[in-house]
């Protein structure tokens, strides 16, 4: 027989506590803000117009909340080195960032960046993409992937793992590849250098995902201290990449190097459409057989409403 589960059960069977906008931000206390709208300015998405309010009301409890878990890191480490009697090399604290295209990733990456070099002390914090770990263009064309590029299989993860290893060893000038949203590709013989951050901020959309085809296999996120997936529904998703589509049209796909420049001379109810069926066909069907299902092994989730402003914040207990 089975019994129904009360709102109140299913409250506390939740791995998540869940903040009303107003009650995370009381959580800032008195930390002051440093960023001004002049900081603020380069952090920001192409699509988005995010307001120092939502920093002080989100990203400051955030930062926050980092902070004590780094703190609480760095006492643990120090635990693990007087009982094994030895020195070990820094380690850095990971934190990812996950979500779907278009929903701001890039936006909280470099807000949080900047916020954590300078709270409550200097700190090196630096911030990668896992769109350096994507398979070249030649590569994603030979096995016919260009349509799920985006999707875990597009990726090298393999060498992203090794990349993540490098870092969490402590070893210095360690390289990432990086990606040229113009050519859509690798850049050649260019490197991201990372020597011993005190904090590495990985972005990407599918850094909570596990791999189901080998049971003993290491995953990216055994390798990330804090995870964050940044939410919002389907149809605002879809809304803005669409808005994003557009401002590129008129912008980065005219650049004669781009190679999106064939959608430059498309009308506006041309991109429209284009835009909206490539989010039907790629973009949308990655959210929901890839990413979306990852959304709860996050440690946070800042579930997004109109204007990009975070609505709900949901942290692991």
């Amino acid at each position: 027989m089975e019994f129904p589960i009360s709102d109140a059960i299913s409250a506390q069977l939740t791995p998540f506590l869940s903040f009303e906008r107003q009650h995370w931000a009381e959580l800032r206390k008195s930390v002051p803000l440093k960023l001004t709208e002049q900081d603020l300015k380069p952090l920001l998405g192409f699509n988005e117009e995010l307001s120092l309010d939502e920093v002080r009301t989100i990203y400051l409890p955030l930062t926050r909340l980092i902070n004590y878990y780094i703190d609480e890191n760095i006492r643990r480490q120090d635990v693990l080195h007087r009982f094994l009697g030895s020195e070990s090399p820094k380690v850095p604290y990971i934190i990812s960032i996950a979500g779907s295209v278009a929903v701001g990733k890039s936006t909280s990456a470099r807000i949080l960046q900047s916020l954590l070099s300078h709270w409550p002390i200097e700190r090196k914090v630096d911030l990668i993409t896992t769109d350096g770990f994507l398979h070249p263009l030649s590569y994603l064309q030979k096995h016919q992937l260009l349509q799920k590029k985006g999707f875990p299989i597009s990726y090298d993860t393999p060498k992203l793992i090794r990349f993540l290893a490098d870092i969490k060893s402590g070893k210095h000038h360690v390289k990432a590849p990086i990606y040229s949203h113009l050519t859509y590709d690798i850049i050649p013989d260019q490197f991201n250098v990372i020597d011993q951050p005190d904090i590495l901020i990985l972005e990407g959309l599918n850094v909570l995902q596990p791999n189901d085809n080998h049971a003993n296999q290491i995953f990216v996120s055994d390798f990330v201290d804090f995870s964050i997936y940044v939410d919002a529904d389907e149809a605002l998703l879809k809304e803005w990449y669409i808005r994003r589509f557009l401002k590129f049209r008129q912008s980065a796909f005219s650049n004669p190097n781009s190679y999106f420049k064939h959608y430059a001379n498309l009308s506006e109810q041309e991109a429209i459409a284009t835009a909206s069926q490539i989010w039907d066909e790629i973009n949308g069907l990655n959210l929901k057989e890839n990413i979306l299902p990852t959304r709860e092994r996050a440690n946070l989730i800042l579930k997004k409403g109109a204007n990009h402003e975070v609505e709900l914040v949901k942290l692991r207990k």
